[in-house]
C-alpha cells in the first residue's frame, strides 16, 4: 500500500501559489541552455515547465524571483532581471 500524499503536488513536489504582483525579480532563459533540468529540480515553487520542442518556460504568476534556478544552473543560462510593470 503506498500512501498518498496530502493535497495537490505539483512536479516540483509541493503546492502552487499564484503571486500577487510584489515579486521584485524574475527568471529570464538567456539561451545556453543544455536541458539538464536542474533549475526544475531545484525550483521550491514548481514554476518551471517544458513545452515540446524543448523550450524551457517559467511560470511568472507563480514565481517568487527567489533565483535558485539561476543559481543551481551549471551552465549560468538563467538570469535574474527587474520586473518592469507595464502601464
Amino acid at each position: 500500500m503506498n500512501p498518498t500524499p496530502p493535497g495537490p503536488v505539483a512536479p516540483g513536489g509541493n503546492t502552487p501559489t499564484k503571486m500577487g504582483s510584489w515579486g521584485l525579480l524574475k527568471p529570464v532563459l538567456m539561451g545556453r541552455c543544455s536541458f539538464c533540468l536542474l533549475c526544475w529540480v531545484f525550483c521550491p515553487d514548481g514554476v518551471i515547465y517544458q513545452e515540446p520542442g524543448r523550450k524551457l518556460r517559467f511560470d511568472y504568476r507563480s514565481c517568487k524571483g527567489c533565483g535558485f534556478c539561476a543559481r543551481e544552473c551549471p551552465l549560468k543560462s538563467i538570469e535574474m532581471v527587474e520586473v518592469v510593470e507595464e502601464r
